[in-house]
């Protein structure tokens, strides 16, 4: 089947895809101290995904994935794993998150590995979910 491009549905999408994208940052940053995180960021990412795979194909999408849907999840569950592992330096429970203070110039930023675990999560989740649209969508366009 021959379908008809929209010009307009396109440059929306192009332009609404970095949003979200965008959106998902935000949720994963805010969510580390407060409600959202890795998996709402994930859930819009996912959205995002699968909008680009509905205008332009799903192999257009697959190739906007970086690592591919397998290698996202793969990194990501790698990072929350990873979150784990200074408490098992410390002599503590592994997954017992630690929050400290990073001095950046005159600025002192806090940190936690409760962020990395959080986008771990978003990683594991976008790369899973959104190959799991990308194969339903392959046919679609």
């Amino acid at each position: 089947m021959n379908a008809q491009r929209s010009i307009m549905l396109e440059t929306t999408v192009s332009f609404l895809y970095w949003v979200m994208l965008g959106a998902a940052l935000w949720l994963l940053l805010r969510g580390h101290n407060a409600p959202g995180g890795g998996f709402v960021a994930a859930l819009v990412a996912v959205a995002a995904t699968a909008a680009c795979a509905l205008v332009f194909g799903a192999p257009a999408a697959r190739a906007r994935l970086p690592f591919g849907p397998l290698g996202l999840s793969a990194l990501g569950l790698a990072l929350a794993a990873a979150s784990g592992l200074p408490a098992l330096a410390l002599g503590q429970a592994f997954l017992t998150h630690w929050w400290g203070e990073l001095a950046v110039g005159g600025l002192a930023l806090k940190v936690s590995t409760v962020l990395l675990f959080d986008l771990g999560v978003a990683l594991c989740v976008w790369g899973a979910l959104g190959g799991f649209c990308l194969r339903l969508l392959e046919g679609v366009r």
